[in-house]
């Protein structure tokens, strides 16, 4: 089964909030579950589960507010800005290899579907382009940094 027809699957997943789904093709077959089947070691789970999130056990008591770290908003964009974000969850590269030069750096002239990073997930690179033309003013990862599902990347302006 082609790995394109696999992460449509598990973005279809995403998306729905299905659980579970299983496509069969001829004699190949995928089963994709957010859930791992019971008896399996949570280290043998697919890597294609979905991340949610862990409720705190009812029994612990509230947290003080000085335990409580604070939330920081994401920046608003002004009006003249596009915010590019990230489509999946990955490690971020911003060169094609750690000796490269940078796909953008700040100030650059980006055109749509311009190379801006690599995500890379389940060990497959995944390329990230521009989807506006116009200039980078600010770059909000770093190399080798883990990055989650819309995480903000790149403001073009």
């Amino acid at each position: 089964m082609d790995i394109r027809k696999i992460k449509k699957l598990i973005e279809l997943l995403e998306e729905s909030g299905i659980a579970e789904i299983e496509i069969k093709e001829g004699e190949e077959g995928v089963r994709i579950s957010r859930m791992p089947a019971p008896g399996f070691a949570t280290s043998h789970a697919l890597q294609a589960v979905a991340h949610l999130p862990i409720a705190a056990p009812a029994h612990l008591p509230p947290a003080s507010p000085s335990t409580v770290t604070p939330q920081i908003a994401p920046p608003h964009p002004k009006s003249n800005e596009h915010v590019v974000t990230a489509p999946m969850v990955g490690t971020f590269y911003s060169a094609p290899s750690p000796a490269a030069k940078a796909f953008v750096e700040l100030g650059d002239e980006v055109k749509p579907g311009q190379v801006l990073c690599i995500i890379e997930a389940m060990k497959m690179m995944n390329q990230i382009e521009a989807d506006k033309g116009g200039t980078v003013t600010s770059i909000m990862a770093k190399s080798g940094d883990p990055v989650e599902f819309g995480q903000p990347l790149f403001v073009i302006e």
